[in-house]
């Protein structure tokens, strides 16, 4: 079975702390249910691969940012697709914080507490990668 590719893009915000912000991947999410991500998404046909993380924190999170730079490139496959996911560091984050429906939870944390945490295969895979250094 041939499988497309898709593009997505998740942010790193970091408060003052150095936590990064993650969120908790909604039960009934197609892909990873109850899991602990980046904020992000999908990029859509014709979209900039920036403007479409811009689009995706102000949805999850009701946050403005501005993209900064790259910190990791990954392949991350599911079933039905495969994905090329694009994590970057996110500049001039402010606003007031919302979560969106499609998570049902969220915090700041430490690299240490992450590791403890149920994660989505993307962000296992991108800790290992940078081994624990975001």
């Amino acid at each position: 079975m041939k499988r497309d590719y898709g593009l997505t893009m998740r942010g790193i915000i970091k408060n003052d702390d150095g936590e990064i912000l993650i969120l908790k991947r909604h039960p009934k999410s197609r892909t990873d249910p109850d899991t602990w991500e980046l904020p992000g998404g999908k990029v859509e046909n014709g979209e900039f691969f920036d403007d479409a993380l811009v689009r995706e924190i102000k949805e999850e999170t009701n946050l403005d940012c501005k993209v900064g730079d790259l910190a990791i490139a990954i392949q991350h496959d599911y079933p039905y697709k495969r994905t090329v996911q694009m994590i970057m560091y996110l500049d001039d984050v402010n606003g007031e914080f919302k979560i969106s429906d499609e998570h049902t939870d969220s915090k700041y944390a430490s690299i240490d507490e992450i590791k403890n945490l149920t994660l989505s295969g993307c962000l296992k895979k991108v800790l290992e990668k940078k081994n624990y250094r975001l």
